[in-house]
């Protein structure tokens, strides 16, 4: 395995192996697919069922809780693709056949029926369990004895991340809402198919890393890279972790609890009956659901912990906590493609004419052609540097490149053509990737040099910037009136709120999966990102069922309170993880 490693680190990449950009490439892919489709959803249900592109017209708080629904399963089967990789397929095959049942679910979601959008939705949350842990635990294989590079290492995925996400957004977009939704839809399961094709002609390239654990793995080798061996783990007196059939059985309860609860939700309109019809004196079925399956949840995590010697309990002990600030992170921070998106479409000024419209168009041209120049300039590197080992995988990205640009080329001609013009309202949410791929290398740099924050510090100042980009949004909506369903309030306020809820996110997504990778022991690792995955699902969720109560908070006090709400929770949840870095750093044993 180790000379695996060495031999990715033989071709570099702007200072990184050949096989990160490989994995770079593939998530590009992925998240177009998934953020092309998911920016598509909330305007699709919520828009009229008259006009020249009809949707579903459901109510905004029924559409919001079923994209609170879809995201917090996306997150919750990780930690079952998360235990297959690790004892059944090994990462890589994870992977394709994550991208081969995300990319039926994409295909489903054209038809624009009920049965086939539900049908797409569970695809692609099975489809995502096998991906989203797996691709991110191979990038854990491969910095194994490079600690060092491993936050550089996961900003630079996750600027492909977003890549992918900016593309996604805007091309999908476009072509739903001035085309029709199953354009975007049909697009997003189109690069889907091409991200699968190149991984799966790119995996020779990896060695053994990722390959199918070793069936004799706890009297010879390591499961993964991660890992040390039995007389490592003996000479650094860590005790072994093995799975029992308690714990197997615990993952099962908490998991069928969790997902029984969010199934049975109405709001999310999946099922009409209420499977948890029952009540235990005060309690309703589904908080005795719900809070049965947390405890099981929390004494598999308890006993699991306990296993280990006290050093390796304290750095779980701060994974954990580093969890909980996550969970607030996301239930604000994915108000992007609900609430938000809401905002844009209906209280946002987006007709543009004369001067005002060429100016747009230009900073469009710019903000799509610039990023896939750079990302295209990347592919261009790769292609130096791996064109003898993996060809046919770099000839499907070409061809991917080439369609993309196609696409590019045929949007901006058309755009041009027009004397006015109407920004979309899936537009604005190209705004957070596209400053994700500007500053990413920055904090990049940031992360690398002696003035690298500490963990808890990062949480702290991302936070609170996520905060101040809500502060920005109650600063543009207080002349609205209390119960207003449209305004017209400038763009520009939206613009500023996605800068600075980027840089809150660029302080904890990326390093937060490297920070974990760092202090849990390798025997955990595909189980402990599925529980990091866990807290993000607990955030989407809320995020959805707070998103959800834009109308009813509007018609009581104003849309400005409810952003108010989003301002000073994350703020004040950043000061906390702030005056906590004392105790984190004590917590994390000298991991950096």
């Amino acid at each position: 395995m180790n000379t695996d490693i060495e031999n990715l680190f033989k071709d570099k990449v702007i200072g990184h192996p050949a096989g990160l950009f490989v994995l770079f490439f593939t998530e590009m892919w992925e998240r177009f697919s998934f953020y092309g489709m998911r920016i598509l959803l909330v305007l699709f249900l919520t828009a009229p069922l008259i006009g020249d592109n009809p949707g579903w017209e459901w109510p905004r708080e029924h559409a919001m809780a079923l994209i609170g629904t879809y995201a917090s399963l996306l997150y919750l089967t990780p930690i079952v693709g998360g235990w297959i990789a690790d004892k059944i397929t090994g990462y890589k095959w994870a992977v394709i056949i994550g991208c081969f049942i995300m990319m039926l679910g994409h295909a489903s979601m054209v038809f624009e029926t009920q049965f086939t959008l539900y049908l797409g939705l569970a695809l692609l949350v099975i489809g995502t369990g096998f991906f989203k842990p797996n691709v991110t635990s191979m990038i854990s294989e491969m910095y194994k004895g490079k600690e060092s590079k491993k936050d550089g290492a996961y900003t630079i995925f996750y600027m492909g991340v977003n890549a992918g996400a900016f593309f996604g957004m805007m091309l999908c977009g476009y072509l739903a809402e001035n085309i029709g939704w199953s354009w975007g839809f049909g697009l997003a399961g189109i690069f889907m198919f091409l991200g699968m094709l190149q991984f799966w002609l790119a995996k020779d390239l990896f060695g053994s890393i990722g390959e199918k654990p070793s069936k004799v793995y706890e009297v010879e080798v390591p499961q993964n890279i991660n890992e040390v061996s039995p007389v490592e783990e003996n000479q650094s007196e860590e005790k072994l972790n093995p799975f029992t059939s308690v714990d197997k059985i615990l993952i099962i309860l908490s998991s069928i609890g969790g997902i029984l609860y969010l199934f049975n939700d109405p709001m999310s309109k999946i099922g009409n009956a209420n499977i948890l019809d029952f009540k235990i004196g005060t309690m309703d079925g589904s908080n005795i659901t719900i809070l049965t399956a947390l405890a099981f949840f929390l004494y598999l995590i308890i006993s699991r912990i306990s296993r280990y010697t006290a050093i390796i309990r304290d750095k779980i002990i701060a994974v954990a906590i580093f969890g909980i600030f996550t969970v607030f992170f996301f239930a604000a921070f994915e108000q992007s493609l609900g609430s938000m998106t809401i905002f844009a479409r209906d209280y946002t000024s987006r007709t543009l004419a004369g001067s005002s419209a060429m100016i747009f168009k230009i900073i469009d041209l710019i903000l799509t052609v610039g990023p896939l120049a750079i990302i295209s300039w990347v592919l261009y590197l790769l292609f130096q540097k791996t064109y003898s080992k993996i060809p046919l995988s770099n000839l499907i990205l070409a061809l991917a490149f080439i369609a993309l640009w196609g696409i590019v080329i045929w949007k901006v001609n058309r755009e041009f053509s027009k004397d006015a013009t109407e920004v979309g309202a899936s537009w604005f949410g190209i705004l957070n990737s596209f400053f994700i791929i500007t500053l990413a290398p920055l904090f990049s740099k940031w992360w690398e040099s002696k003035y690298n924050p500490s963990a808890a510090m990062k949480y702290g100042l991302g936070l609170i910037l996520l905060g101040l980009g809500f502060g920005v949004l109650v600063m543009g909506t207080m002349g609205i009136e209390q119960g207003a369903k449209t305004a017209s309030v400038s763009m520009f306020f939206l613009i500023f709120a996605y800068l600075f809820h980027t840089m809150g996110e660029l302080c904890i997504s990326p390093v937060g999966l490297s920070y974990l990778s760092k202090l849990v022991p390798g025997r955990m690792i595909g189980f402990m990102f599925g529980i990091w995955y866990l807290a993000i699902a607990i955030g989407q969720k809320a995020a959805g069922t707070m998103g959800g109560m834009i109308d009813k908070i509007t018609e009581e006090y104003s849309l400005s309170t409810f952003f108010l709400i989003f301002t000073l929770v994350p703020v004040v949840v950043g000061l906390i993880s702030i005056v906590l870095n004392p105790l984190l750093k004590r917590l994390m044993h000298g991991v950096k």
